[in-house]
């Protein structure tokens, strides 16, 4: 029991700058970039990624409000994880 308090409150410390980081990659991209890779706009994109860093940051850490945690960190991850790569290839210019 006490191994997993450990790992979910690495976890909870992860996850506010990984919500920071999206949400400011977010903001510093392209409006057009978002809707030439076939994503949701930008302003929607910002919105997701600010509720979810904020739900991160207001989380009560390991046991409190988990739901809205794991909630907050799948918003700000699907943003890394898909939105990111497309939005930056297509500022690149590159195809795959």
């Amino acid at each position: 029991m006490l191994l997993q308090f450990w790992i979910e409150l690495i976890l909870w410390w992860a996850s506010l700058p990984l919500g920071v980081y999206a949400f400011g990659h977010a903001a510093m991209q392209r409006a057009d970039a978002f809707t030439a890779a076939d994503k949701l706009s930008k302003p929607a994109w910002l919105g997701i990624t600010g509720g979810g860093m904020l739900v991160l940051g207001l989380s009560q850490g390991p046991g409190g409000g988990m739901i809205f945690w794991v909630a907050g960190l799948v918003a700000v991850l699907v943003y890394l994880v898909d939105v990111r790569p497309k939005v930056t290839e297509v500022q690149r210019g590159s195809s795959w």
